[in-house]
């Protein structure tokens, strides 16, 4: 049986790889193309083709983690495909290969691949992802979310806070700070204006260029006080995580970055639907790539004919595509219906199993 894992996983593995480049080489092609619209803008020393490239390189990473569940499908296809065509497979049948065994094959084989997109979509994707964002905003300005901002809330003790970040410079500096202070009893009672910000080291956050405005609590005494502060501290537990979370985009973020984030929007009363909802597909998505193993080893069951395996490959492709679609499309469903956020990320992974078990009981078990 050595031999025959060592079959499989060198002829799956090496395939795997290889479509997976060919994907990488097409979207790097689309996504060079794209960033050539910004080249020049900026002179001479700004975004050039070289910047343009490293920041397409640095894309690759998130790219991998959202194809490998296709490329895997893919290239498992191919292989079992290959192996039927040739003979190979029934020779290794009739040796002793039962439907059982061949499946503990690949479910061991699947879990790697889960691992190695896990990995990936967990750690290398959100750092090369954020090291791009960075490098693109040193020559073209400020990492922005929309025209409004960020929007964060924290509670104290004493109160409530509503914070709009306008934007985060390349050194990770805040710009266009607000910051609006509420009573308890839901009262406006100061709001602080910095063009600048930096975040402190003991749990605050340093304004530069304030403009300070406090409203009297008492509705009798009609009096509004105003201060310019070349520098003000504002004591917060707000992390530069936090502000990055709210700034990036959710499917750039690693697992623990968005429970961090997602604890401090239930703390604060925010909505975390979107959040939760991706911190789940952090976990279920790797685990499609065991399912795509699993719907593939049925192919080495099916008889085929010359060049009948272009047919089965196009198919594969087609329903890695699709698998794709489908979890993108139920992950916006969810979060505007208010699924349970865990139901809602493992819906595409149950609907495909479904159909891999399905289609490993009729062709493999009964046929």
């Amino acid at each position: 049986m050595k031999t025959v894992r060592r079959l499989f996983y060198g002829e799956i593995a090496l395939m795997v790889l290889l479509v997976t480049l060919g994907f990488i080489a097409l979207f790097f092609f689309f996504d060079f193309v794209e960033e050539l619209q910004s080249v020049g803008k900026h002179g001479a020393t700004g975004y050039q083709i070289p910047q343009a490239m490293i920041y397409v390189a640095l894309m690759v990473p998130s790219h991998v983690y959202e194809l490998l569940p296709i490329t895997v499908l893919i290239g498992t296809i191919f292989v079992m495909a290959r192996l039927a065509q040739s003979s190979e497979f029934t020779i290794l049948r009739t040796s002793g290969l039962g439907p059982w065994r061949a499946l503990r094959i690949l479910v061991v084989l699947g879990l790697g691949f889960s691992l190695f997109t896990f990995a990936v979509g967990d750690y290398v994707a959100p750092l090369a992802d954020k090291t791009a964002q960075l490098l693109k905003s040193t020559f073209k300005g400020n990492m922005t979310v929309g025209k409004t901002g960020a929007w964060l809330k924290e509670k104290q003790a004493y109160g409530h806070y509503a914070v709009n970040v306008g934007a985060l410079t390349p050194d990770a500096n805040m710009k266009d700070v607000r910051i609006f202070e509420f009573d308890n009893k839901g009262a406006l009672v100061s709001l602080t204006q910095a063009k600048t910000a930096q975040f402190g080291d003991h749990e605050d956050w340093i304004l530069e260029g304030v403009d300070r405005t406090e409203f009297a609590t008492d509705p009798k005494a009609n009096r509004v006080d105003r201060a310019r502060l070349d520098t003000f501290r504002w004591p917060t537990q707000v992390s530069a995580e936090m502000v990055a979370a709210a700034v990036l985009r959710p499917e750039r973020m690693g697992t623990i970055d968005l429970y961090q984030y997602m604890r401090h929007l239930d703390a604060n009363g925010q909505a975390a639907q979107k959040y939760e909802i991706q911190f789940w597909k952090k976990l279920f998505y790797p685990i499609s790539c065991l399912v795509m193993v699993v719907l593939a080893l049925p192919f080495a069951y099916l008889h085929f004919r010359s060049g009948g395996i272009a047919t089965y490959v196009f198919g594969g492709v087609m329903a890695g595509i699709s698998f794709v679609l489908l979890n993108n499309v139920l992950g916006d469903l969810g979060n505007l219906q208010g699924w349970q956020p865990w139901f809602t990320a493992a819906l595409p992974g149950l609907i495909y199993s479904f159909i891999s078990l399905t289609a490993f009981a009729w062709l493999v078990i009964r046929r």
